[in-house]
């Protein structure tokens, strides 16, 4: 039996965030070798004449952009009053039951500006136990801090 032929690329999840009732996440574990070339892409080589070796810098922008896009294939149940609980917002005019759509753009922002999601975002990813099984999981992991609805 060949190691190579058991092996899976990627897989995705639906995961229930944690005190926010209702909001499931999409997520794909990022294996080694993918994070490595994610990490390798978004990393820039610069000569440095006076220690005259090559430095290297990471676009942490492009990282962001990249990891999000790479870990999260959508969500349901973010409703604006979960997410006025994640980032600030400006939620006048706004229903608090009104769903967030999912969007590359709408997950490089919540990562970007959410520390909370953020941080179970990474946990939630690297951790293979999530990965194994049907599919449907549940974090048991609290989040940041624990959310309280109003």
């Amino acid at each position: 039996m060949e190691l190579k032929k058991l092996m899976v690329d990627s897989k995705s999840v639906w995961m229930d965030f944690p005190g926010l009732d209702g909001f499931k996440v999409e997520v794909a574990n990022l294996s080694r070798k993918e994070l490595t070339g994610l990490r390798k892409r978004c990393t820039s080589s610069k000569f440095d004449r006076k220690s005259r070796q090559i430095m290297e810098n990471l676009d942490e922008e492009k990282f962001v952009k990249e990891f999000a896009k790479a870990t999260l294939k959508g969500w349901s149940g973010l409703t604006i009053e979960h997410l006025e609980t994640l980032i600030l917002i400006n939620t006048e005019g706004q229903e608090p039951d009104a769903e967030v759509e999912f969007s590359e753009d709408n997950a490089e922002i919540l990562v970007t500006n959410s520390t909370e999601f953020d941080t179970w975002l990474n946990e939630v990813v690297f951790d293979l136990e999530n990965f194994r099984g049907d599919g449907k999981k549940t974090s048991s992991r609290k989040a940041g801090k624990d959310v309280q609805k109003s």
